[in-house]
Order: structure tokens, then sequence, then C-alpha cells
């Protein structure tokens, strides 16, 4: 928001805001070439009114009657937020691409990643259903990231990472426990060792460590569900995790003590 209001401050130029009010698009752009200040102006005033339909029709004509004028390259990126607040997301992504395609090292290159990435992080979906997009958001926001480190966008897009990770991670664990529910105990741990490997920071590893020993048990495999259930109970040592895997060994008159692989294996051995 900071970089778009900077944006839109450039359109505060001295009675270019003073045009006739209200006629038709036709009659706005057909065949008169207008000033590129007052039509960027204009934009800029029903983007700041909320009026998003009207701004995209001022910011393409700006493209249209001036497209190689550096207004045109603001208007560009303003196209794309227009498009982004009114839910046009795929038109929004198209959008930026085609400015990050014109103007690679333009100063609004990191906005414009950023736009991109927020077009695939809005539509982030219940875990229950397909996650494409949450892994479109998840590169988006990477490349933010890796490309502008330092920039006020990477710092909120390492915070959107959180959660896109925690989508996939709960994806994996919403598959893995169907699996489990339905005897498929190879394909389930799979998915659990999925998020141990790829989602370590997520708020799903202990229960994915509590399910992998749930599953060994089920197929008999002891040993490896002790070794389990030891990185479980150093890692998360007063989780209710732990605590419901305890209880699997109790209900089988197991001990969850016996000798296994050493406790204090961490989560990426």
């Amino acid at each position: 928001m900071k970089r778009l209001r900077l944006l839109l401050a450039t359109a505060t130029i001295a009675g270019v805001t003073a045009c006739a009010g209200g006629p038709d698009q036709d009659e706005r752009f057909a065949y008169v070439e207008q000033p590129v200040e007052l039509l960027y102006a204009e934009g800029a005033e029903n983007l700041e009114k909320k009026r998003y339909d009207e701004a995209i029709l001022y910011f393409e004509e700006v493209e249209r009657q001036h497209p190689y004028s550096a207004w045109a390259r603001r208007a560009m990126l303003m196209t794309a937020y227009g498009q982004y607040r009114t839910n046009a997301y795929e038109d929004s992504i198209a959008s930026v691409d085609r400015f990050l395609s014109i103007h690679p090292g333009n100063k609004d290159a990191a906005y414009a990643y950023y736009l991109k990435a927020m077009n695939y992080y809005e539509r982030i979906r219940d875990v229950g259903r397909d996650q494409d997009i949450t892994k479109n958001a998840l590169i988006a926001l990477q490349d933010v990231v890796r490309r502008y480190p330092e920039s006020e966008y990477a710092r909120d897009a390492r915070l959107k990472l959180d959660l896109a990770r925690d989508h996939l991670a709960g994806k994996e664990m919403d598959v893995g426990r169907w699996y489990l529910r339905h005897g498929q105990h190879v394909a389930a741990l799979g998915r659990f060792n999925t998020v141990l490997r790829d989602y370590q920071t997520t708020s799903h590893v202990p229960e994915a460590l509590h399910r992998i020993v749930e599953s060994y048990l089920q197929l008999g495999v002891v040993p490896e569900a002790r070794r389990h259930a030891a990185i479980l109970g150093y890692n998360y040592p007063g989780s209710e995790w732990y605590e419901d895997t305890y209880a699997l060994f109790e209900d089988r008159d197991l001990d969850i003590n016996a000798p296994a692989q050493p406790a204090t294996a961490a989560l990426d051995q």
C-alpha cells in the first residue's frame, strides 16, 4: 500500500482533476486524445474512491493513448492493482507479468512481484480442497523474498509464507489421515513423512510424528514406532500428541521407553 500511495501521489498535479463529470466511456475515450496527466489523475481519483472498474478504464486509456510515457508504466501496475481489488486475479497476474516482461528493472518491480504473490495468496483454499493455488502462492512469495530480501514486501512475504506452508502441510495431513483410516499404512506414512521433510516449521509436525507412530504400530513395526515416539518426546515433551502416543503404547502393553535409536535424533535426521 505504501508503494501504491507513492504511485498515486504522482497524479497530484494542480488542476488536472477538474474534468467534465459523468460522460460514458465512448465520449471520454473514443476519438479524442486527452492529456496523460488528466487521464492518470482520473484513474487515481477513482482508485482512491474504490471505484476500481472506472479506475481500470482510465489507466488502460493512459496506456492506449500514451504508450511510451512514464505514466503508462505506472498505469500498468495500477491496472493490475485495480483488477486485484475486483477479484479479477488472473487478469491482474497477466497485467503484472506484462509489466515485468517490459520493465524488468523498474523501481516498482518489487511491488509487482508482491502483487502477483497476493493474487495467489488471497485465494488460498481450505485444506480439504486442491492446493495448486497455495503452491503457486508459496512460489510467488518465495520469489519476492529471493529477489528483494531487504524490501518491505519481503518482510510481509515471509509472514505469509508460514501460512502457505501450514496449508500445504495441512493438506498432506488430511490425505494421510484418510489413508490411515482406510488401512493404507504405507501411503499414510508417505504423507506424514512429507510433512517432516518439507514442512518442519509448521504446527502439523507433532501430529505427523504421532500418526507415524500409530501407522507403524498398526503395521507391527514396533522399533520404528518407538524411534519416532522418542523423537516426538524429545522435541515436544509436553504436547498432547506425545500424551496420545504414550497412550498408544499403553493400550498395546508395550514399553515406550524400551531400547530404540537415540531419543536425541533431530527431525531432519
